[in-house]
């Protein structure tokens, strides 16, 4: 993300869990996004004890989803439909990726840096409200649109 051309200062900041420590000044936070390896069970409680810590307002387009692994489903220990539901129940976009695969990686990258722009307020006329209509249908999420 950090390669990725993009108009305003972008920081990135990865935790393993939430919540982040409460001692330490950090940047204004414009966008969330929960990272569930589809590979890993433990990853998805991780995300759901996770989503715990979350303020609800936060949810009103600042928070989405990213399964990946995605591209070999033989592999996969949480289905694609749990996830499917989880995003639904927050309201929230999700994305699938193959993060293993280096176009598809740098495609989601662009996609992540455009919603993290459409969050933080840097895209005239549109607001991090229209995130999730914006984004198109994730109801059925296909091997072809990895």
């Amino acid at each position: 993300m950090l390669k990725e051309d993009c108009a305003s200062d972008l920081k990135v900041h990865l935790a393993q869990s939430l919540p982040l420590p409460s001692n330490v000044t950090r940047p204004r936070i414009d966008l969330i996004v929960f990272v569930v390896n589809l590979h890993s069970k433990y990853s998805l409680q991780n995300v759901e004890e996770s989503l715990r810590h979350v303020d609800a307002a936060f949810f009103l387009g600042k928070v989405g989803f990213l399964a990946t692994g995605a591209g070999r489903d033989s592999h996969c220990s949480v289905h694609r439909n749990t996830v499917l539901r989880l995003a639904q129940a927050y309201r929230s976009p999700l994305l699938f990726c193959d993060l293993e695969v280096d176009s598809f990686r740098v495609s989601m990258a662009q996609r992540l840096v455009r919603m993290l722009q459409v969050c933080a307020g840097h895209v005239p006329g549109v607001s991090a409200l229209n995130l999730l209509s914006l984004m198109g249908s994730s109801e059925n999420p296909s091997a072809e649109g990895l």
